[in-house]
């Protein structure tokens, strides 16, 4: 059975290598190109797709995860593959709970991406070894993980936010916020954003 692909990446040339990774497969078809994950989206939702393979970063727009999250939405629609730069929580987190059906990193060789793009066609999950094993050290330290969405108030904390703004971008109270950042506070052992911004950043929760 042949897998029909779609390549959603901003960087013509980051595309352009794929293609030419994934033509060399007997059983691939590269099907479709996006540069944006609207346009990603879009052309899922016109069929013929049985995996996308998935940027998270986009620049301006709709990022990767909302993209996966609405593909993966309609029933019977392609699996998505996220393949980026970024292993930090936050990241991961996002592209799981929108439903991807794996999460590779950008330098796996060329096997590997194939062996990912396979396993995600049957319905499986593919995730890079480096992936996966923070998805174990969460599990077995639950206590002390940041959620979901600690770690998307953290982010914007890093980014330079209020939180007032942070209130407004994630349709919070401003109490909730502060109540969020108490837990991020106790469960990374520090005493102030600046300090909690590191942290995360030391441990690659958020992106720096």
């Amino acid at each position: 059975m042949t897998v029909r692909l779609l390549l959603a990446d901003d960087h013509p040339v980051v595309r352009a290598g794929l293609r030419a990774v994934l033509d060399t497969e007997p059983d691939f078809t590269v099907v479709g190109e996006a540069a944006t994950a609207e346009r990603a989206v879009a052309l899922a939702a016109a069929g013929g797709v049985d995996v996308v393979l998935m940027d998270l970063q986009f620049g301006a727009g709709m990022h990767g995860s909302e993209a996966t999250a609405a593909i993966t939405a309609v029933p019977g629609g392609p699996r998505v593959l996220v393949l980026t730069t970024y292993d930090t929580d936050a990241d991961i987190l996002a592209a799981v709970e929108a439903g991807a059906s794996g999460y590779l990193l950008k330098d796996a060789p060329p096997e590997e991406l194939a062996a990912a793009v396979r396993t995600a066609a049957a319905g499986q999950s593919a995730l890079a070894p480096a992936v996966a094993h923070r998805l174990m050290d969460r599990m077995r330290t639950p206590a002390e993980a940041l959620t979901k969405r600690e770690l998307e108030v953290l982010q914007l904390v890093g980014e330079g936010l209020s939180n007032q703004q942070i209130s407004k971008v994630l349709f919070l109270s401003q109490a909730t916020v502060k109540s969020h950042l108490v837990h991020v506070f106790a469960k990374l052992g520090v005493d102030s954003r600046t300090a909690a911004v590191a942290a995360a950043r030391e441990r690659r929760l958020i992106r720096r």
